[in-house]
Order: structure tokens, then sequence, then C-alpha cells
């Protein structure tokens, strides 16, 4: 596995327990628990932006997420097949 395919199931994993959160605090009536599931729910999100962050910087620097690297992949096993 990659790391840019870490950081990407990182990021739908926060992204899960930022809506999770969200529903414990709409569940609860306690206020003082409300308020701390928010302030999780926020912290939770702003993880997951620097993640998305750090994903979209990978996929741009790492080859294999390149376009055209994909595309010289295909051509070089559509070559081989031919052969």
């Amino acid at each position: 596995m990659t790391v840019g395919n870490k950081v990407n199931q990182a990021l739908i994993q926060a992204e899960a327990l930022a809506a999770s959160l969200k529903g414990f605090s709409m569940d609860t009536e306690d206020q003082q628990a409300q308020q701390m599931f928010q302030q999780l729910a926020q912290t939770t999100e702003s993880t997951a932006q620097m993640l998305k962050a750090r994903l979209q910087y990978i996929q741009g620097e790492e080859p294999q997420y390149r376009p055209e690297f994909k595309q010289q992949q295909q051509m070089k096993q559509q070559q081989n097949q031919q052969q």
C-alpha cells in the first residue's frame, strides 16, 4: 500500500469519525457532552482538511498518480500483450 493510499484511507476514516461525532452531539441531551462532541468534530474536520491537502500534494508528486504515468503503464501492458 502506497503512502497515498494510506493517507486516503486515513482521510476517509477522519471524515467518518467527524460525522459520527456530529451525530453523537445531536443524540445527547447533556449540553456538556454536546459541546465536547462538537469540539471533537471540529478538530477531526480540521484534521481531515489537512489530510486532504496532503493527499492532493502526494497525487501531484508521486508518478503513479499522474495521468501520463498511467497512460505509459497501459501502453507498456498493451505492447507486452502483443508480443
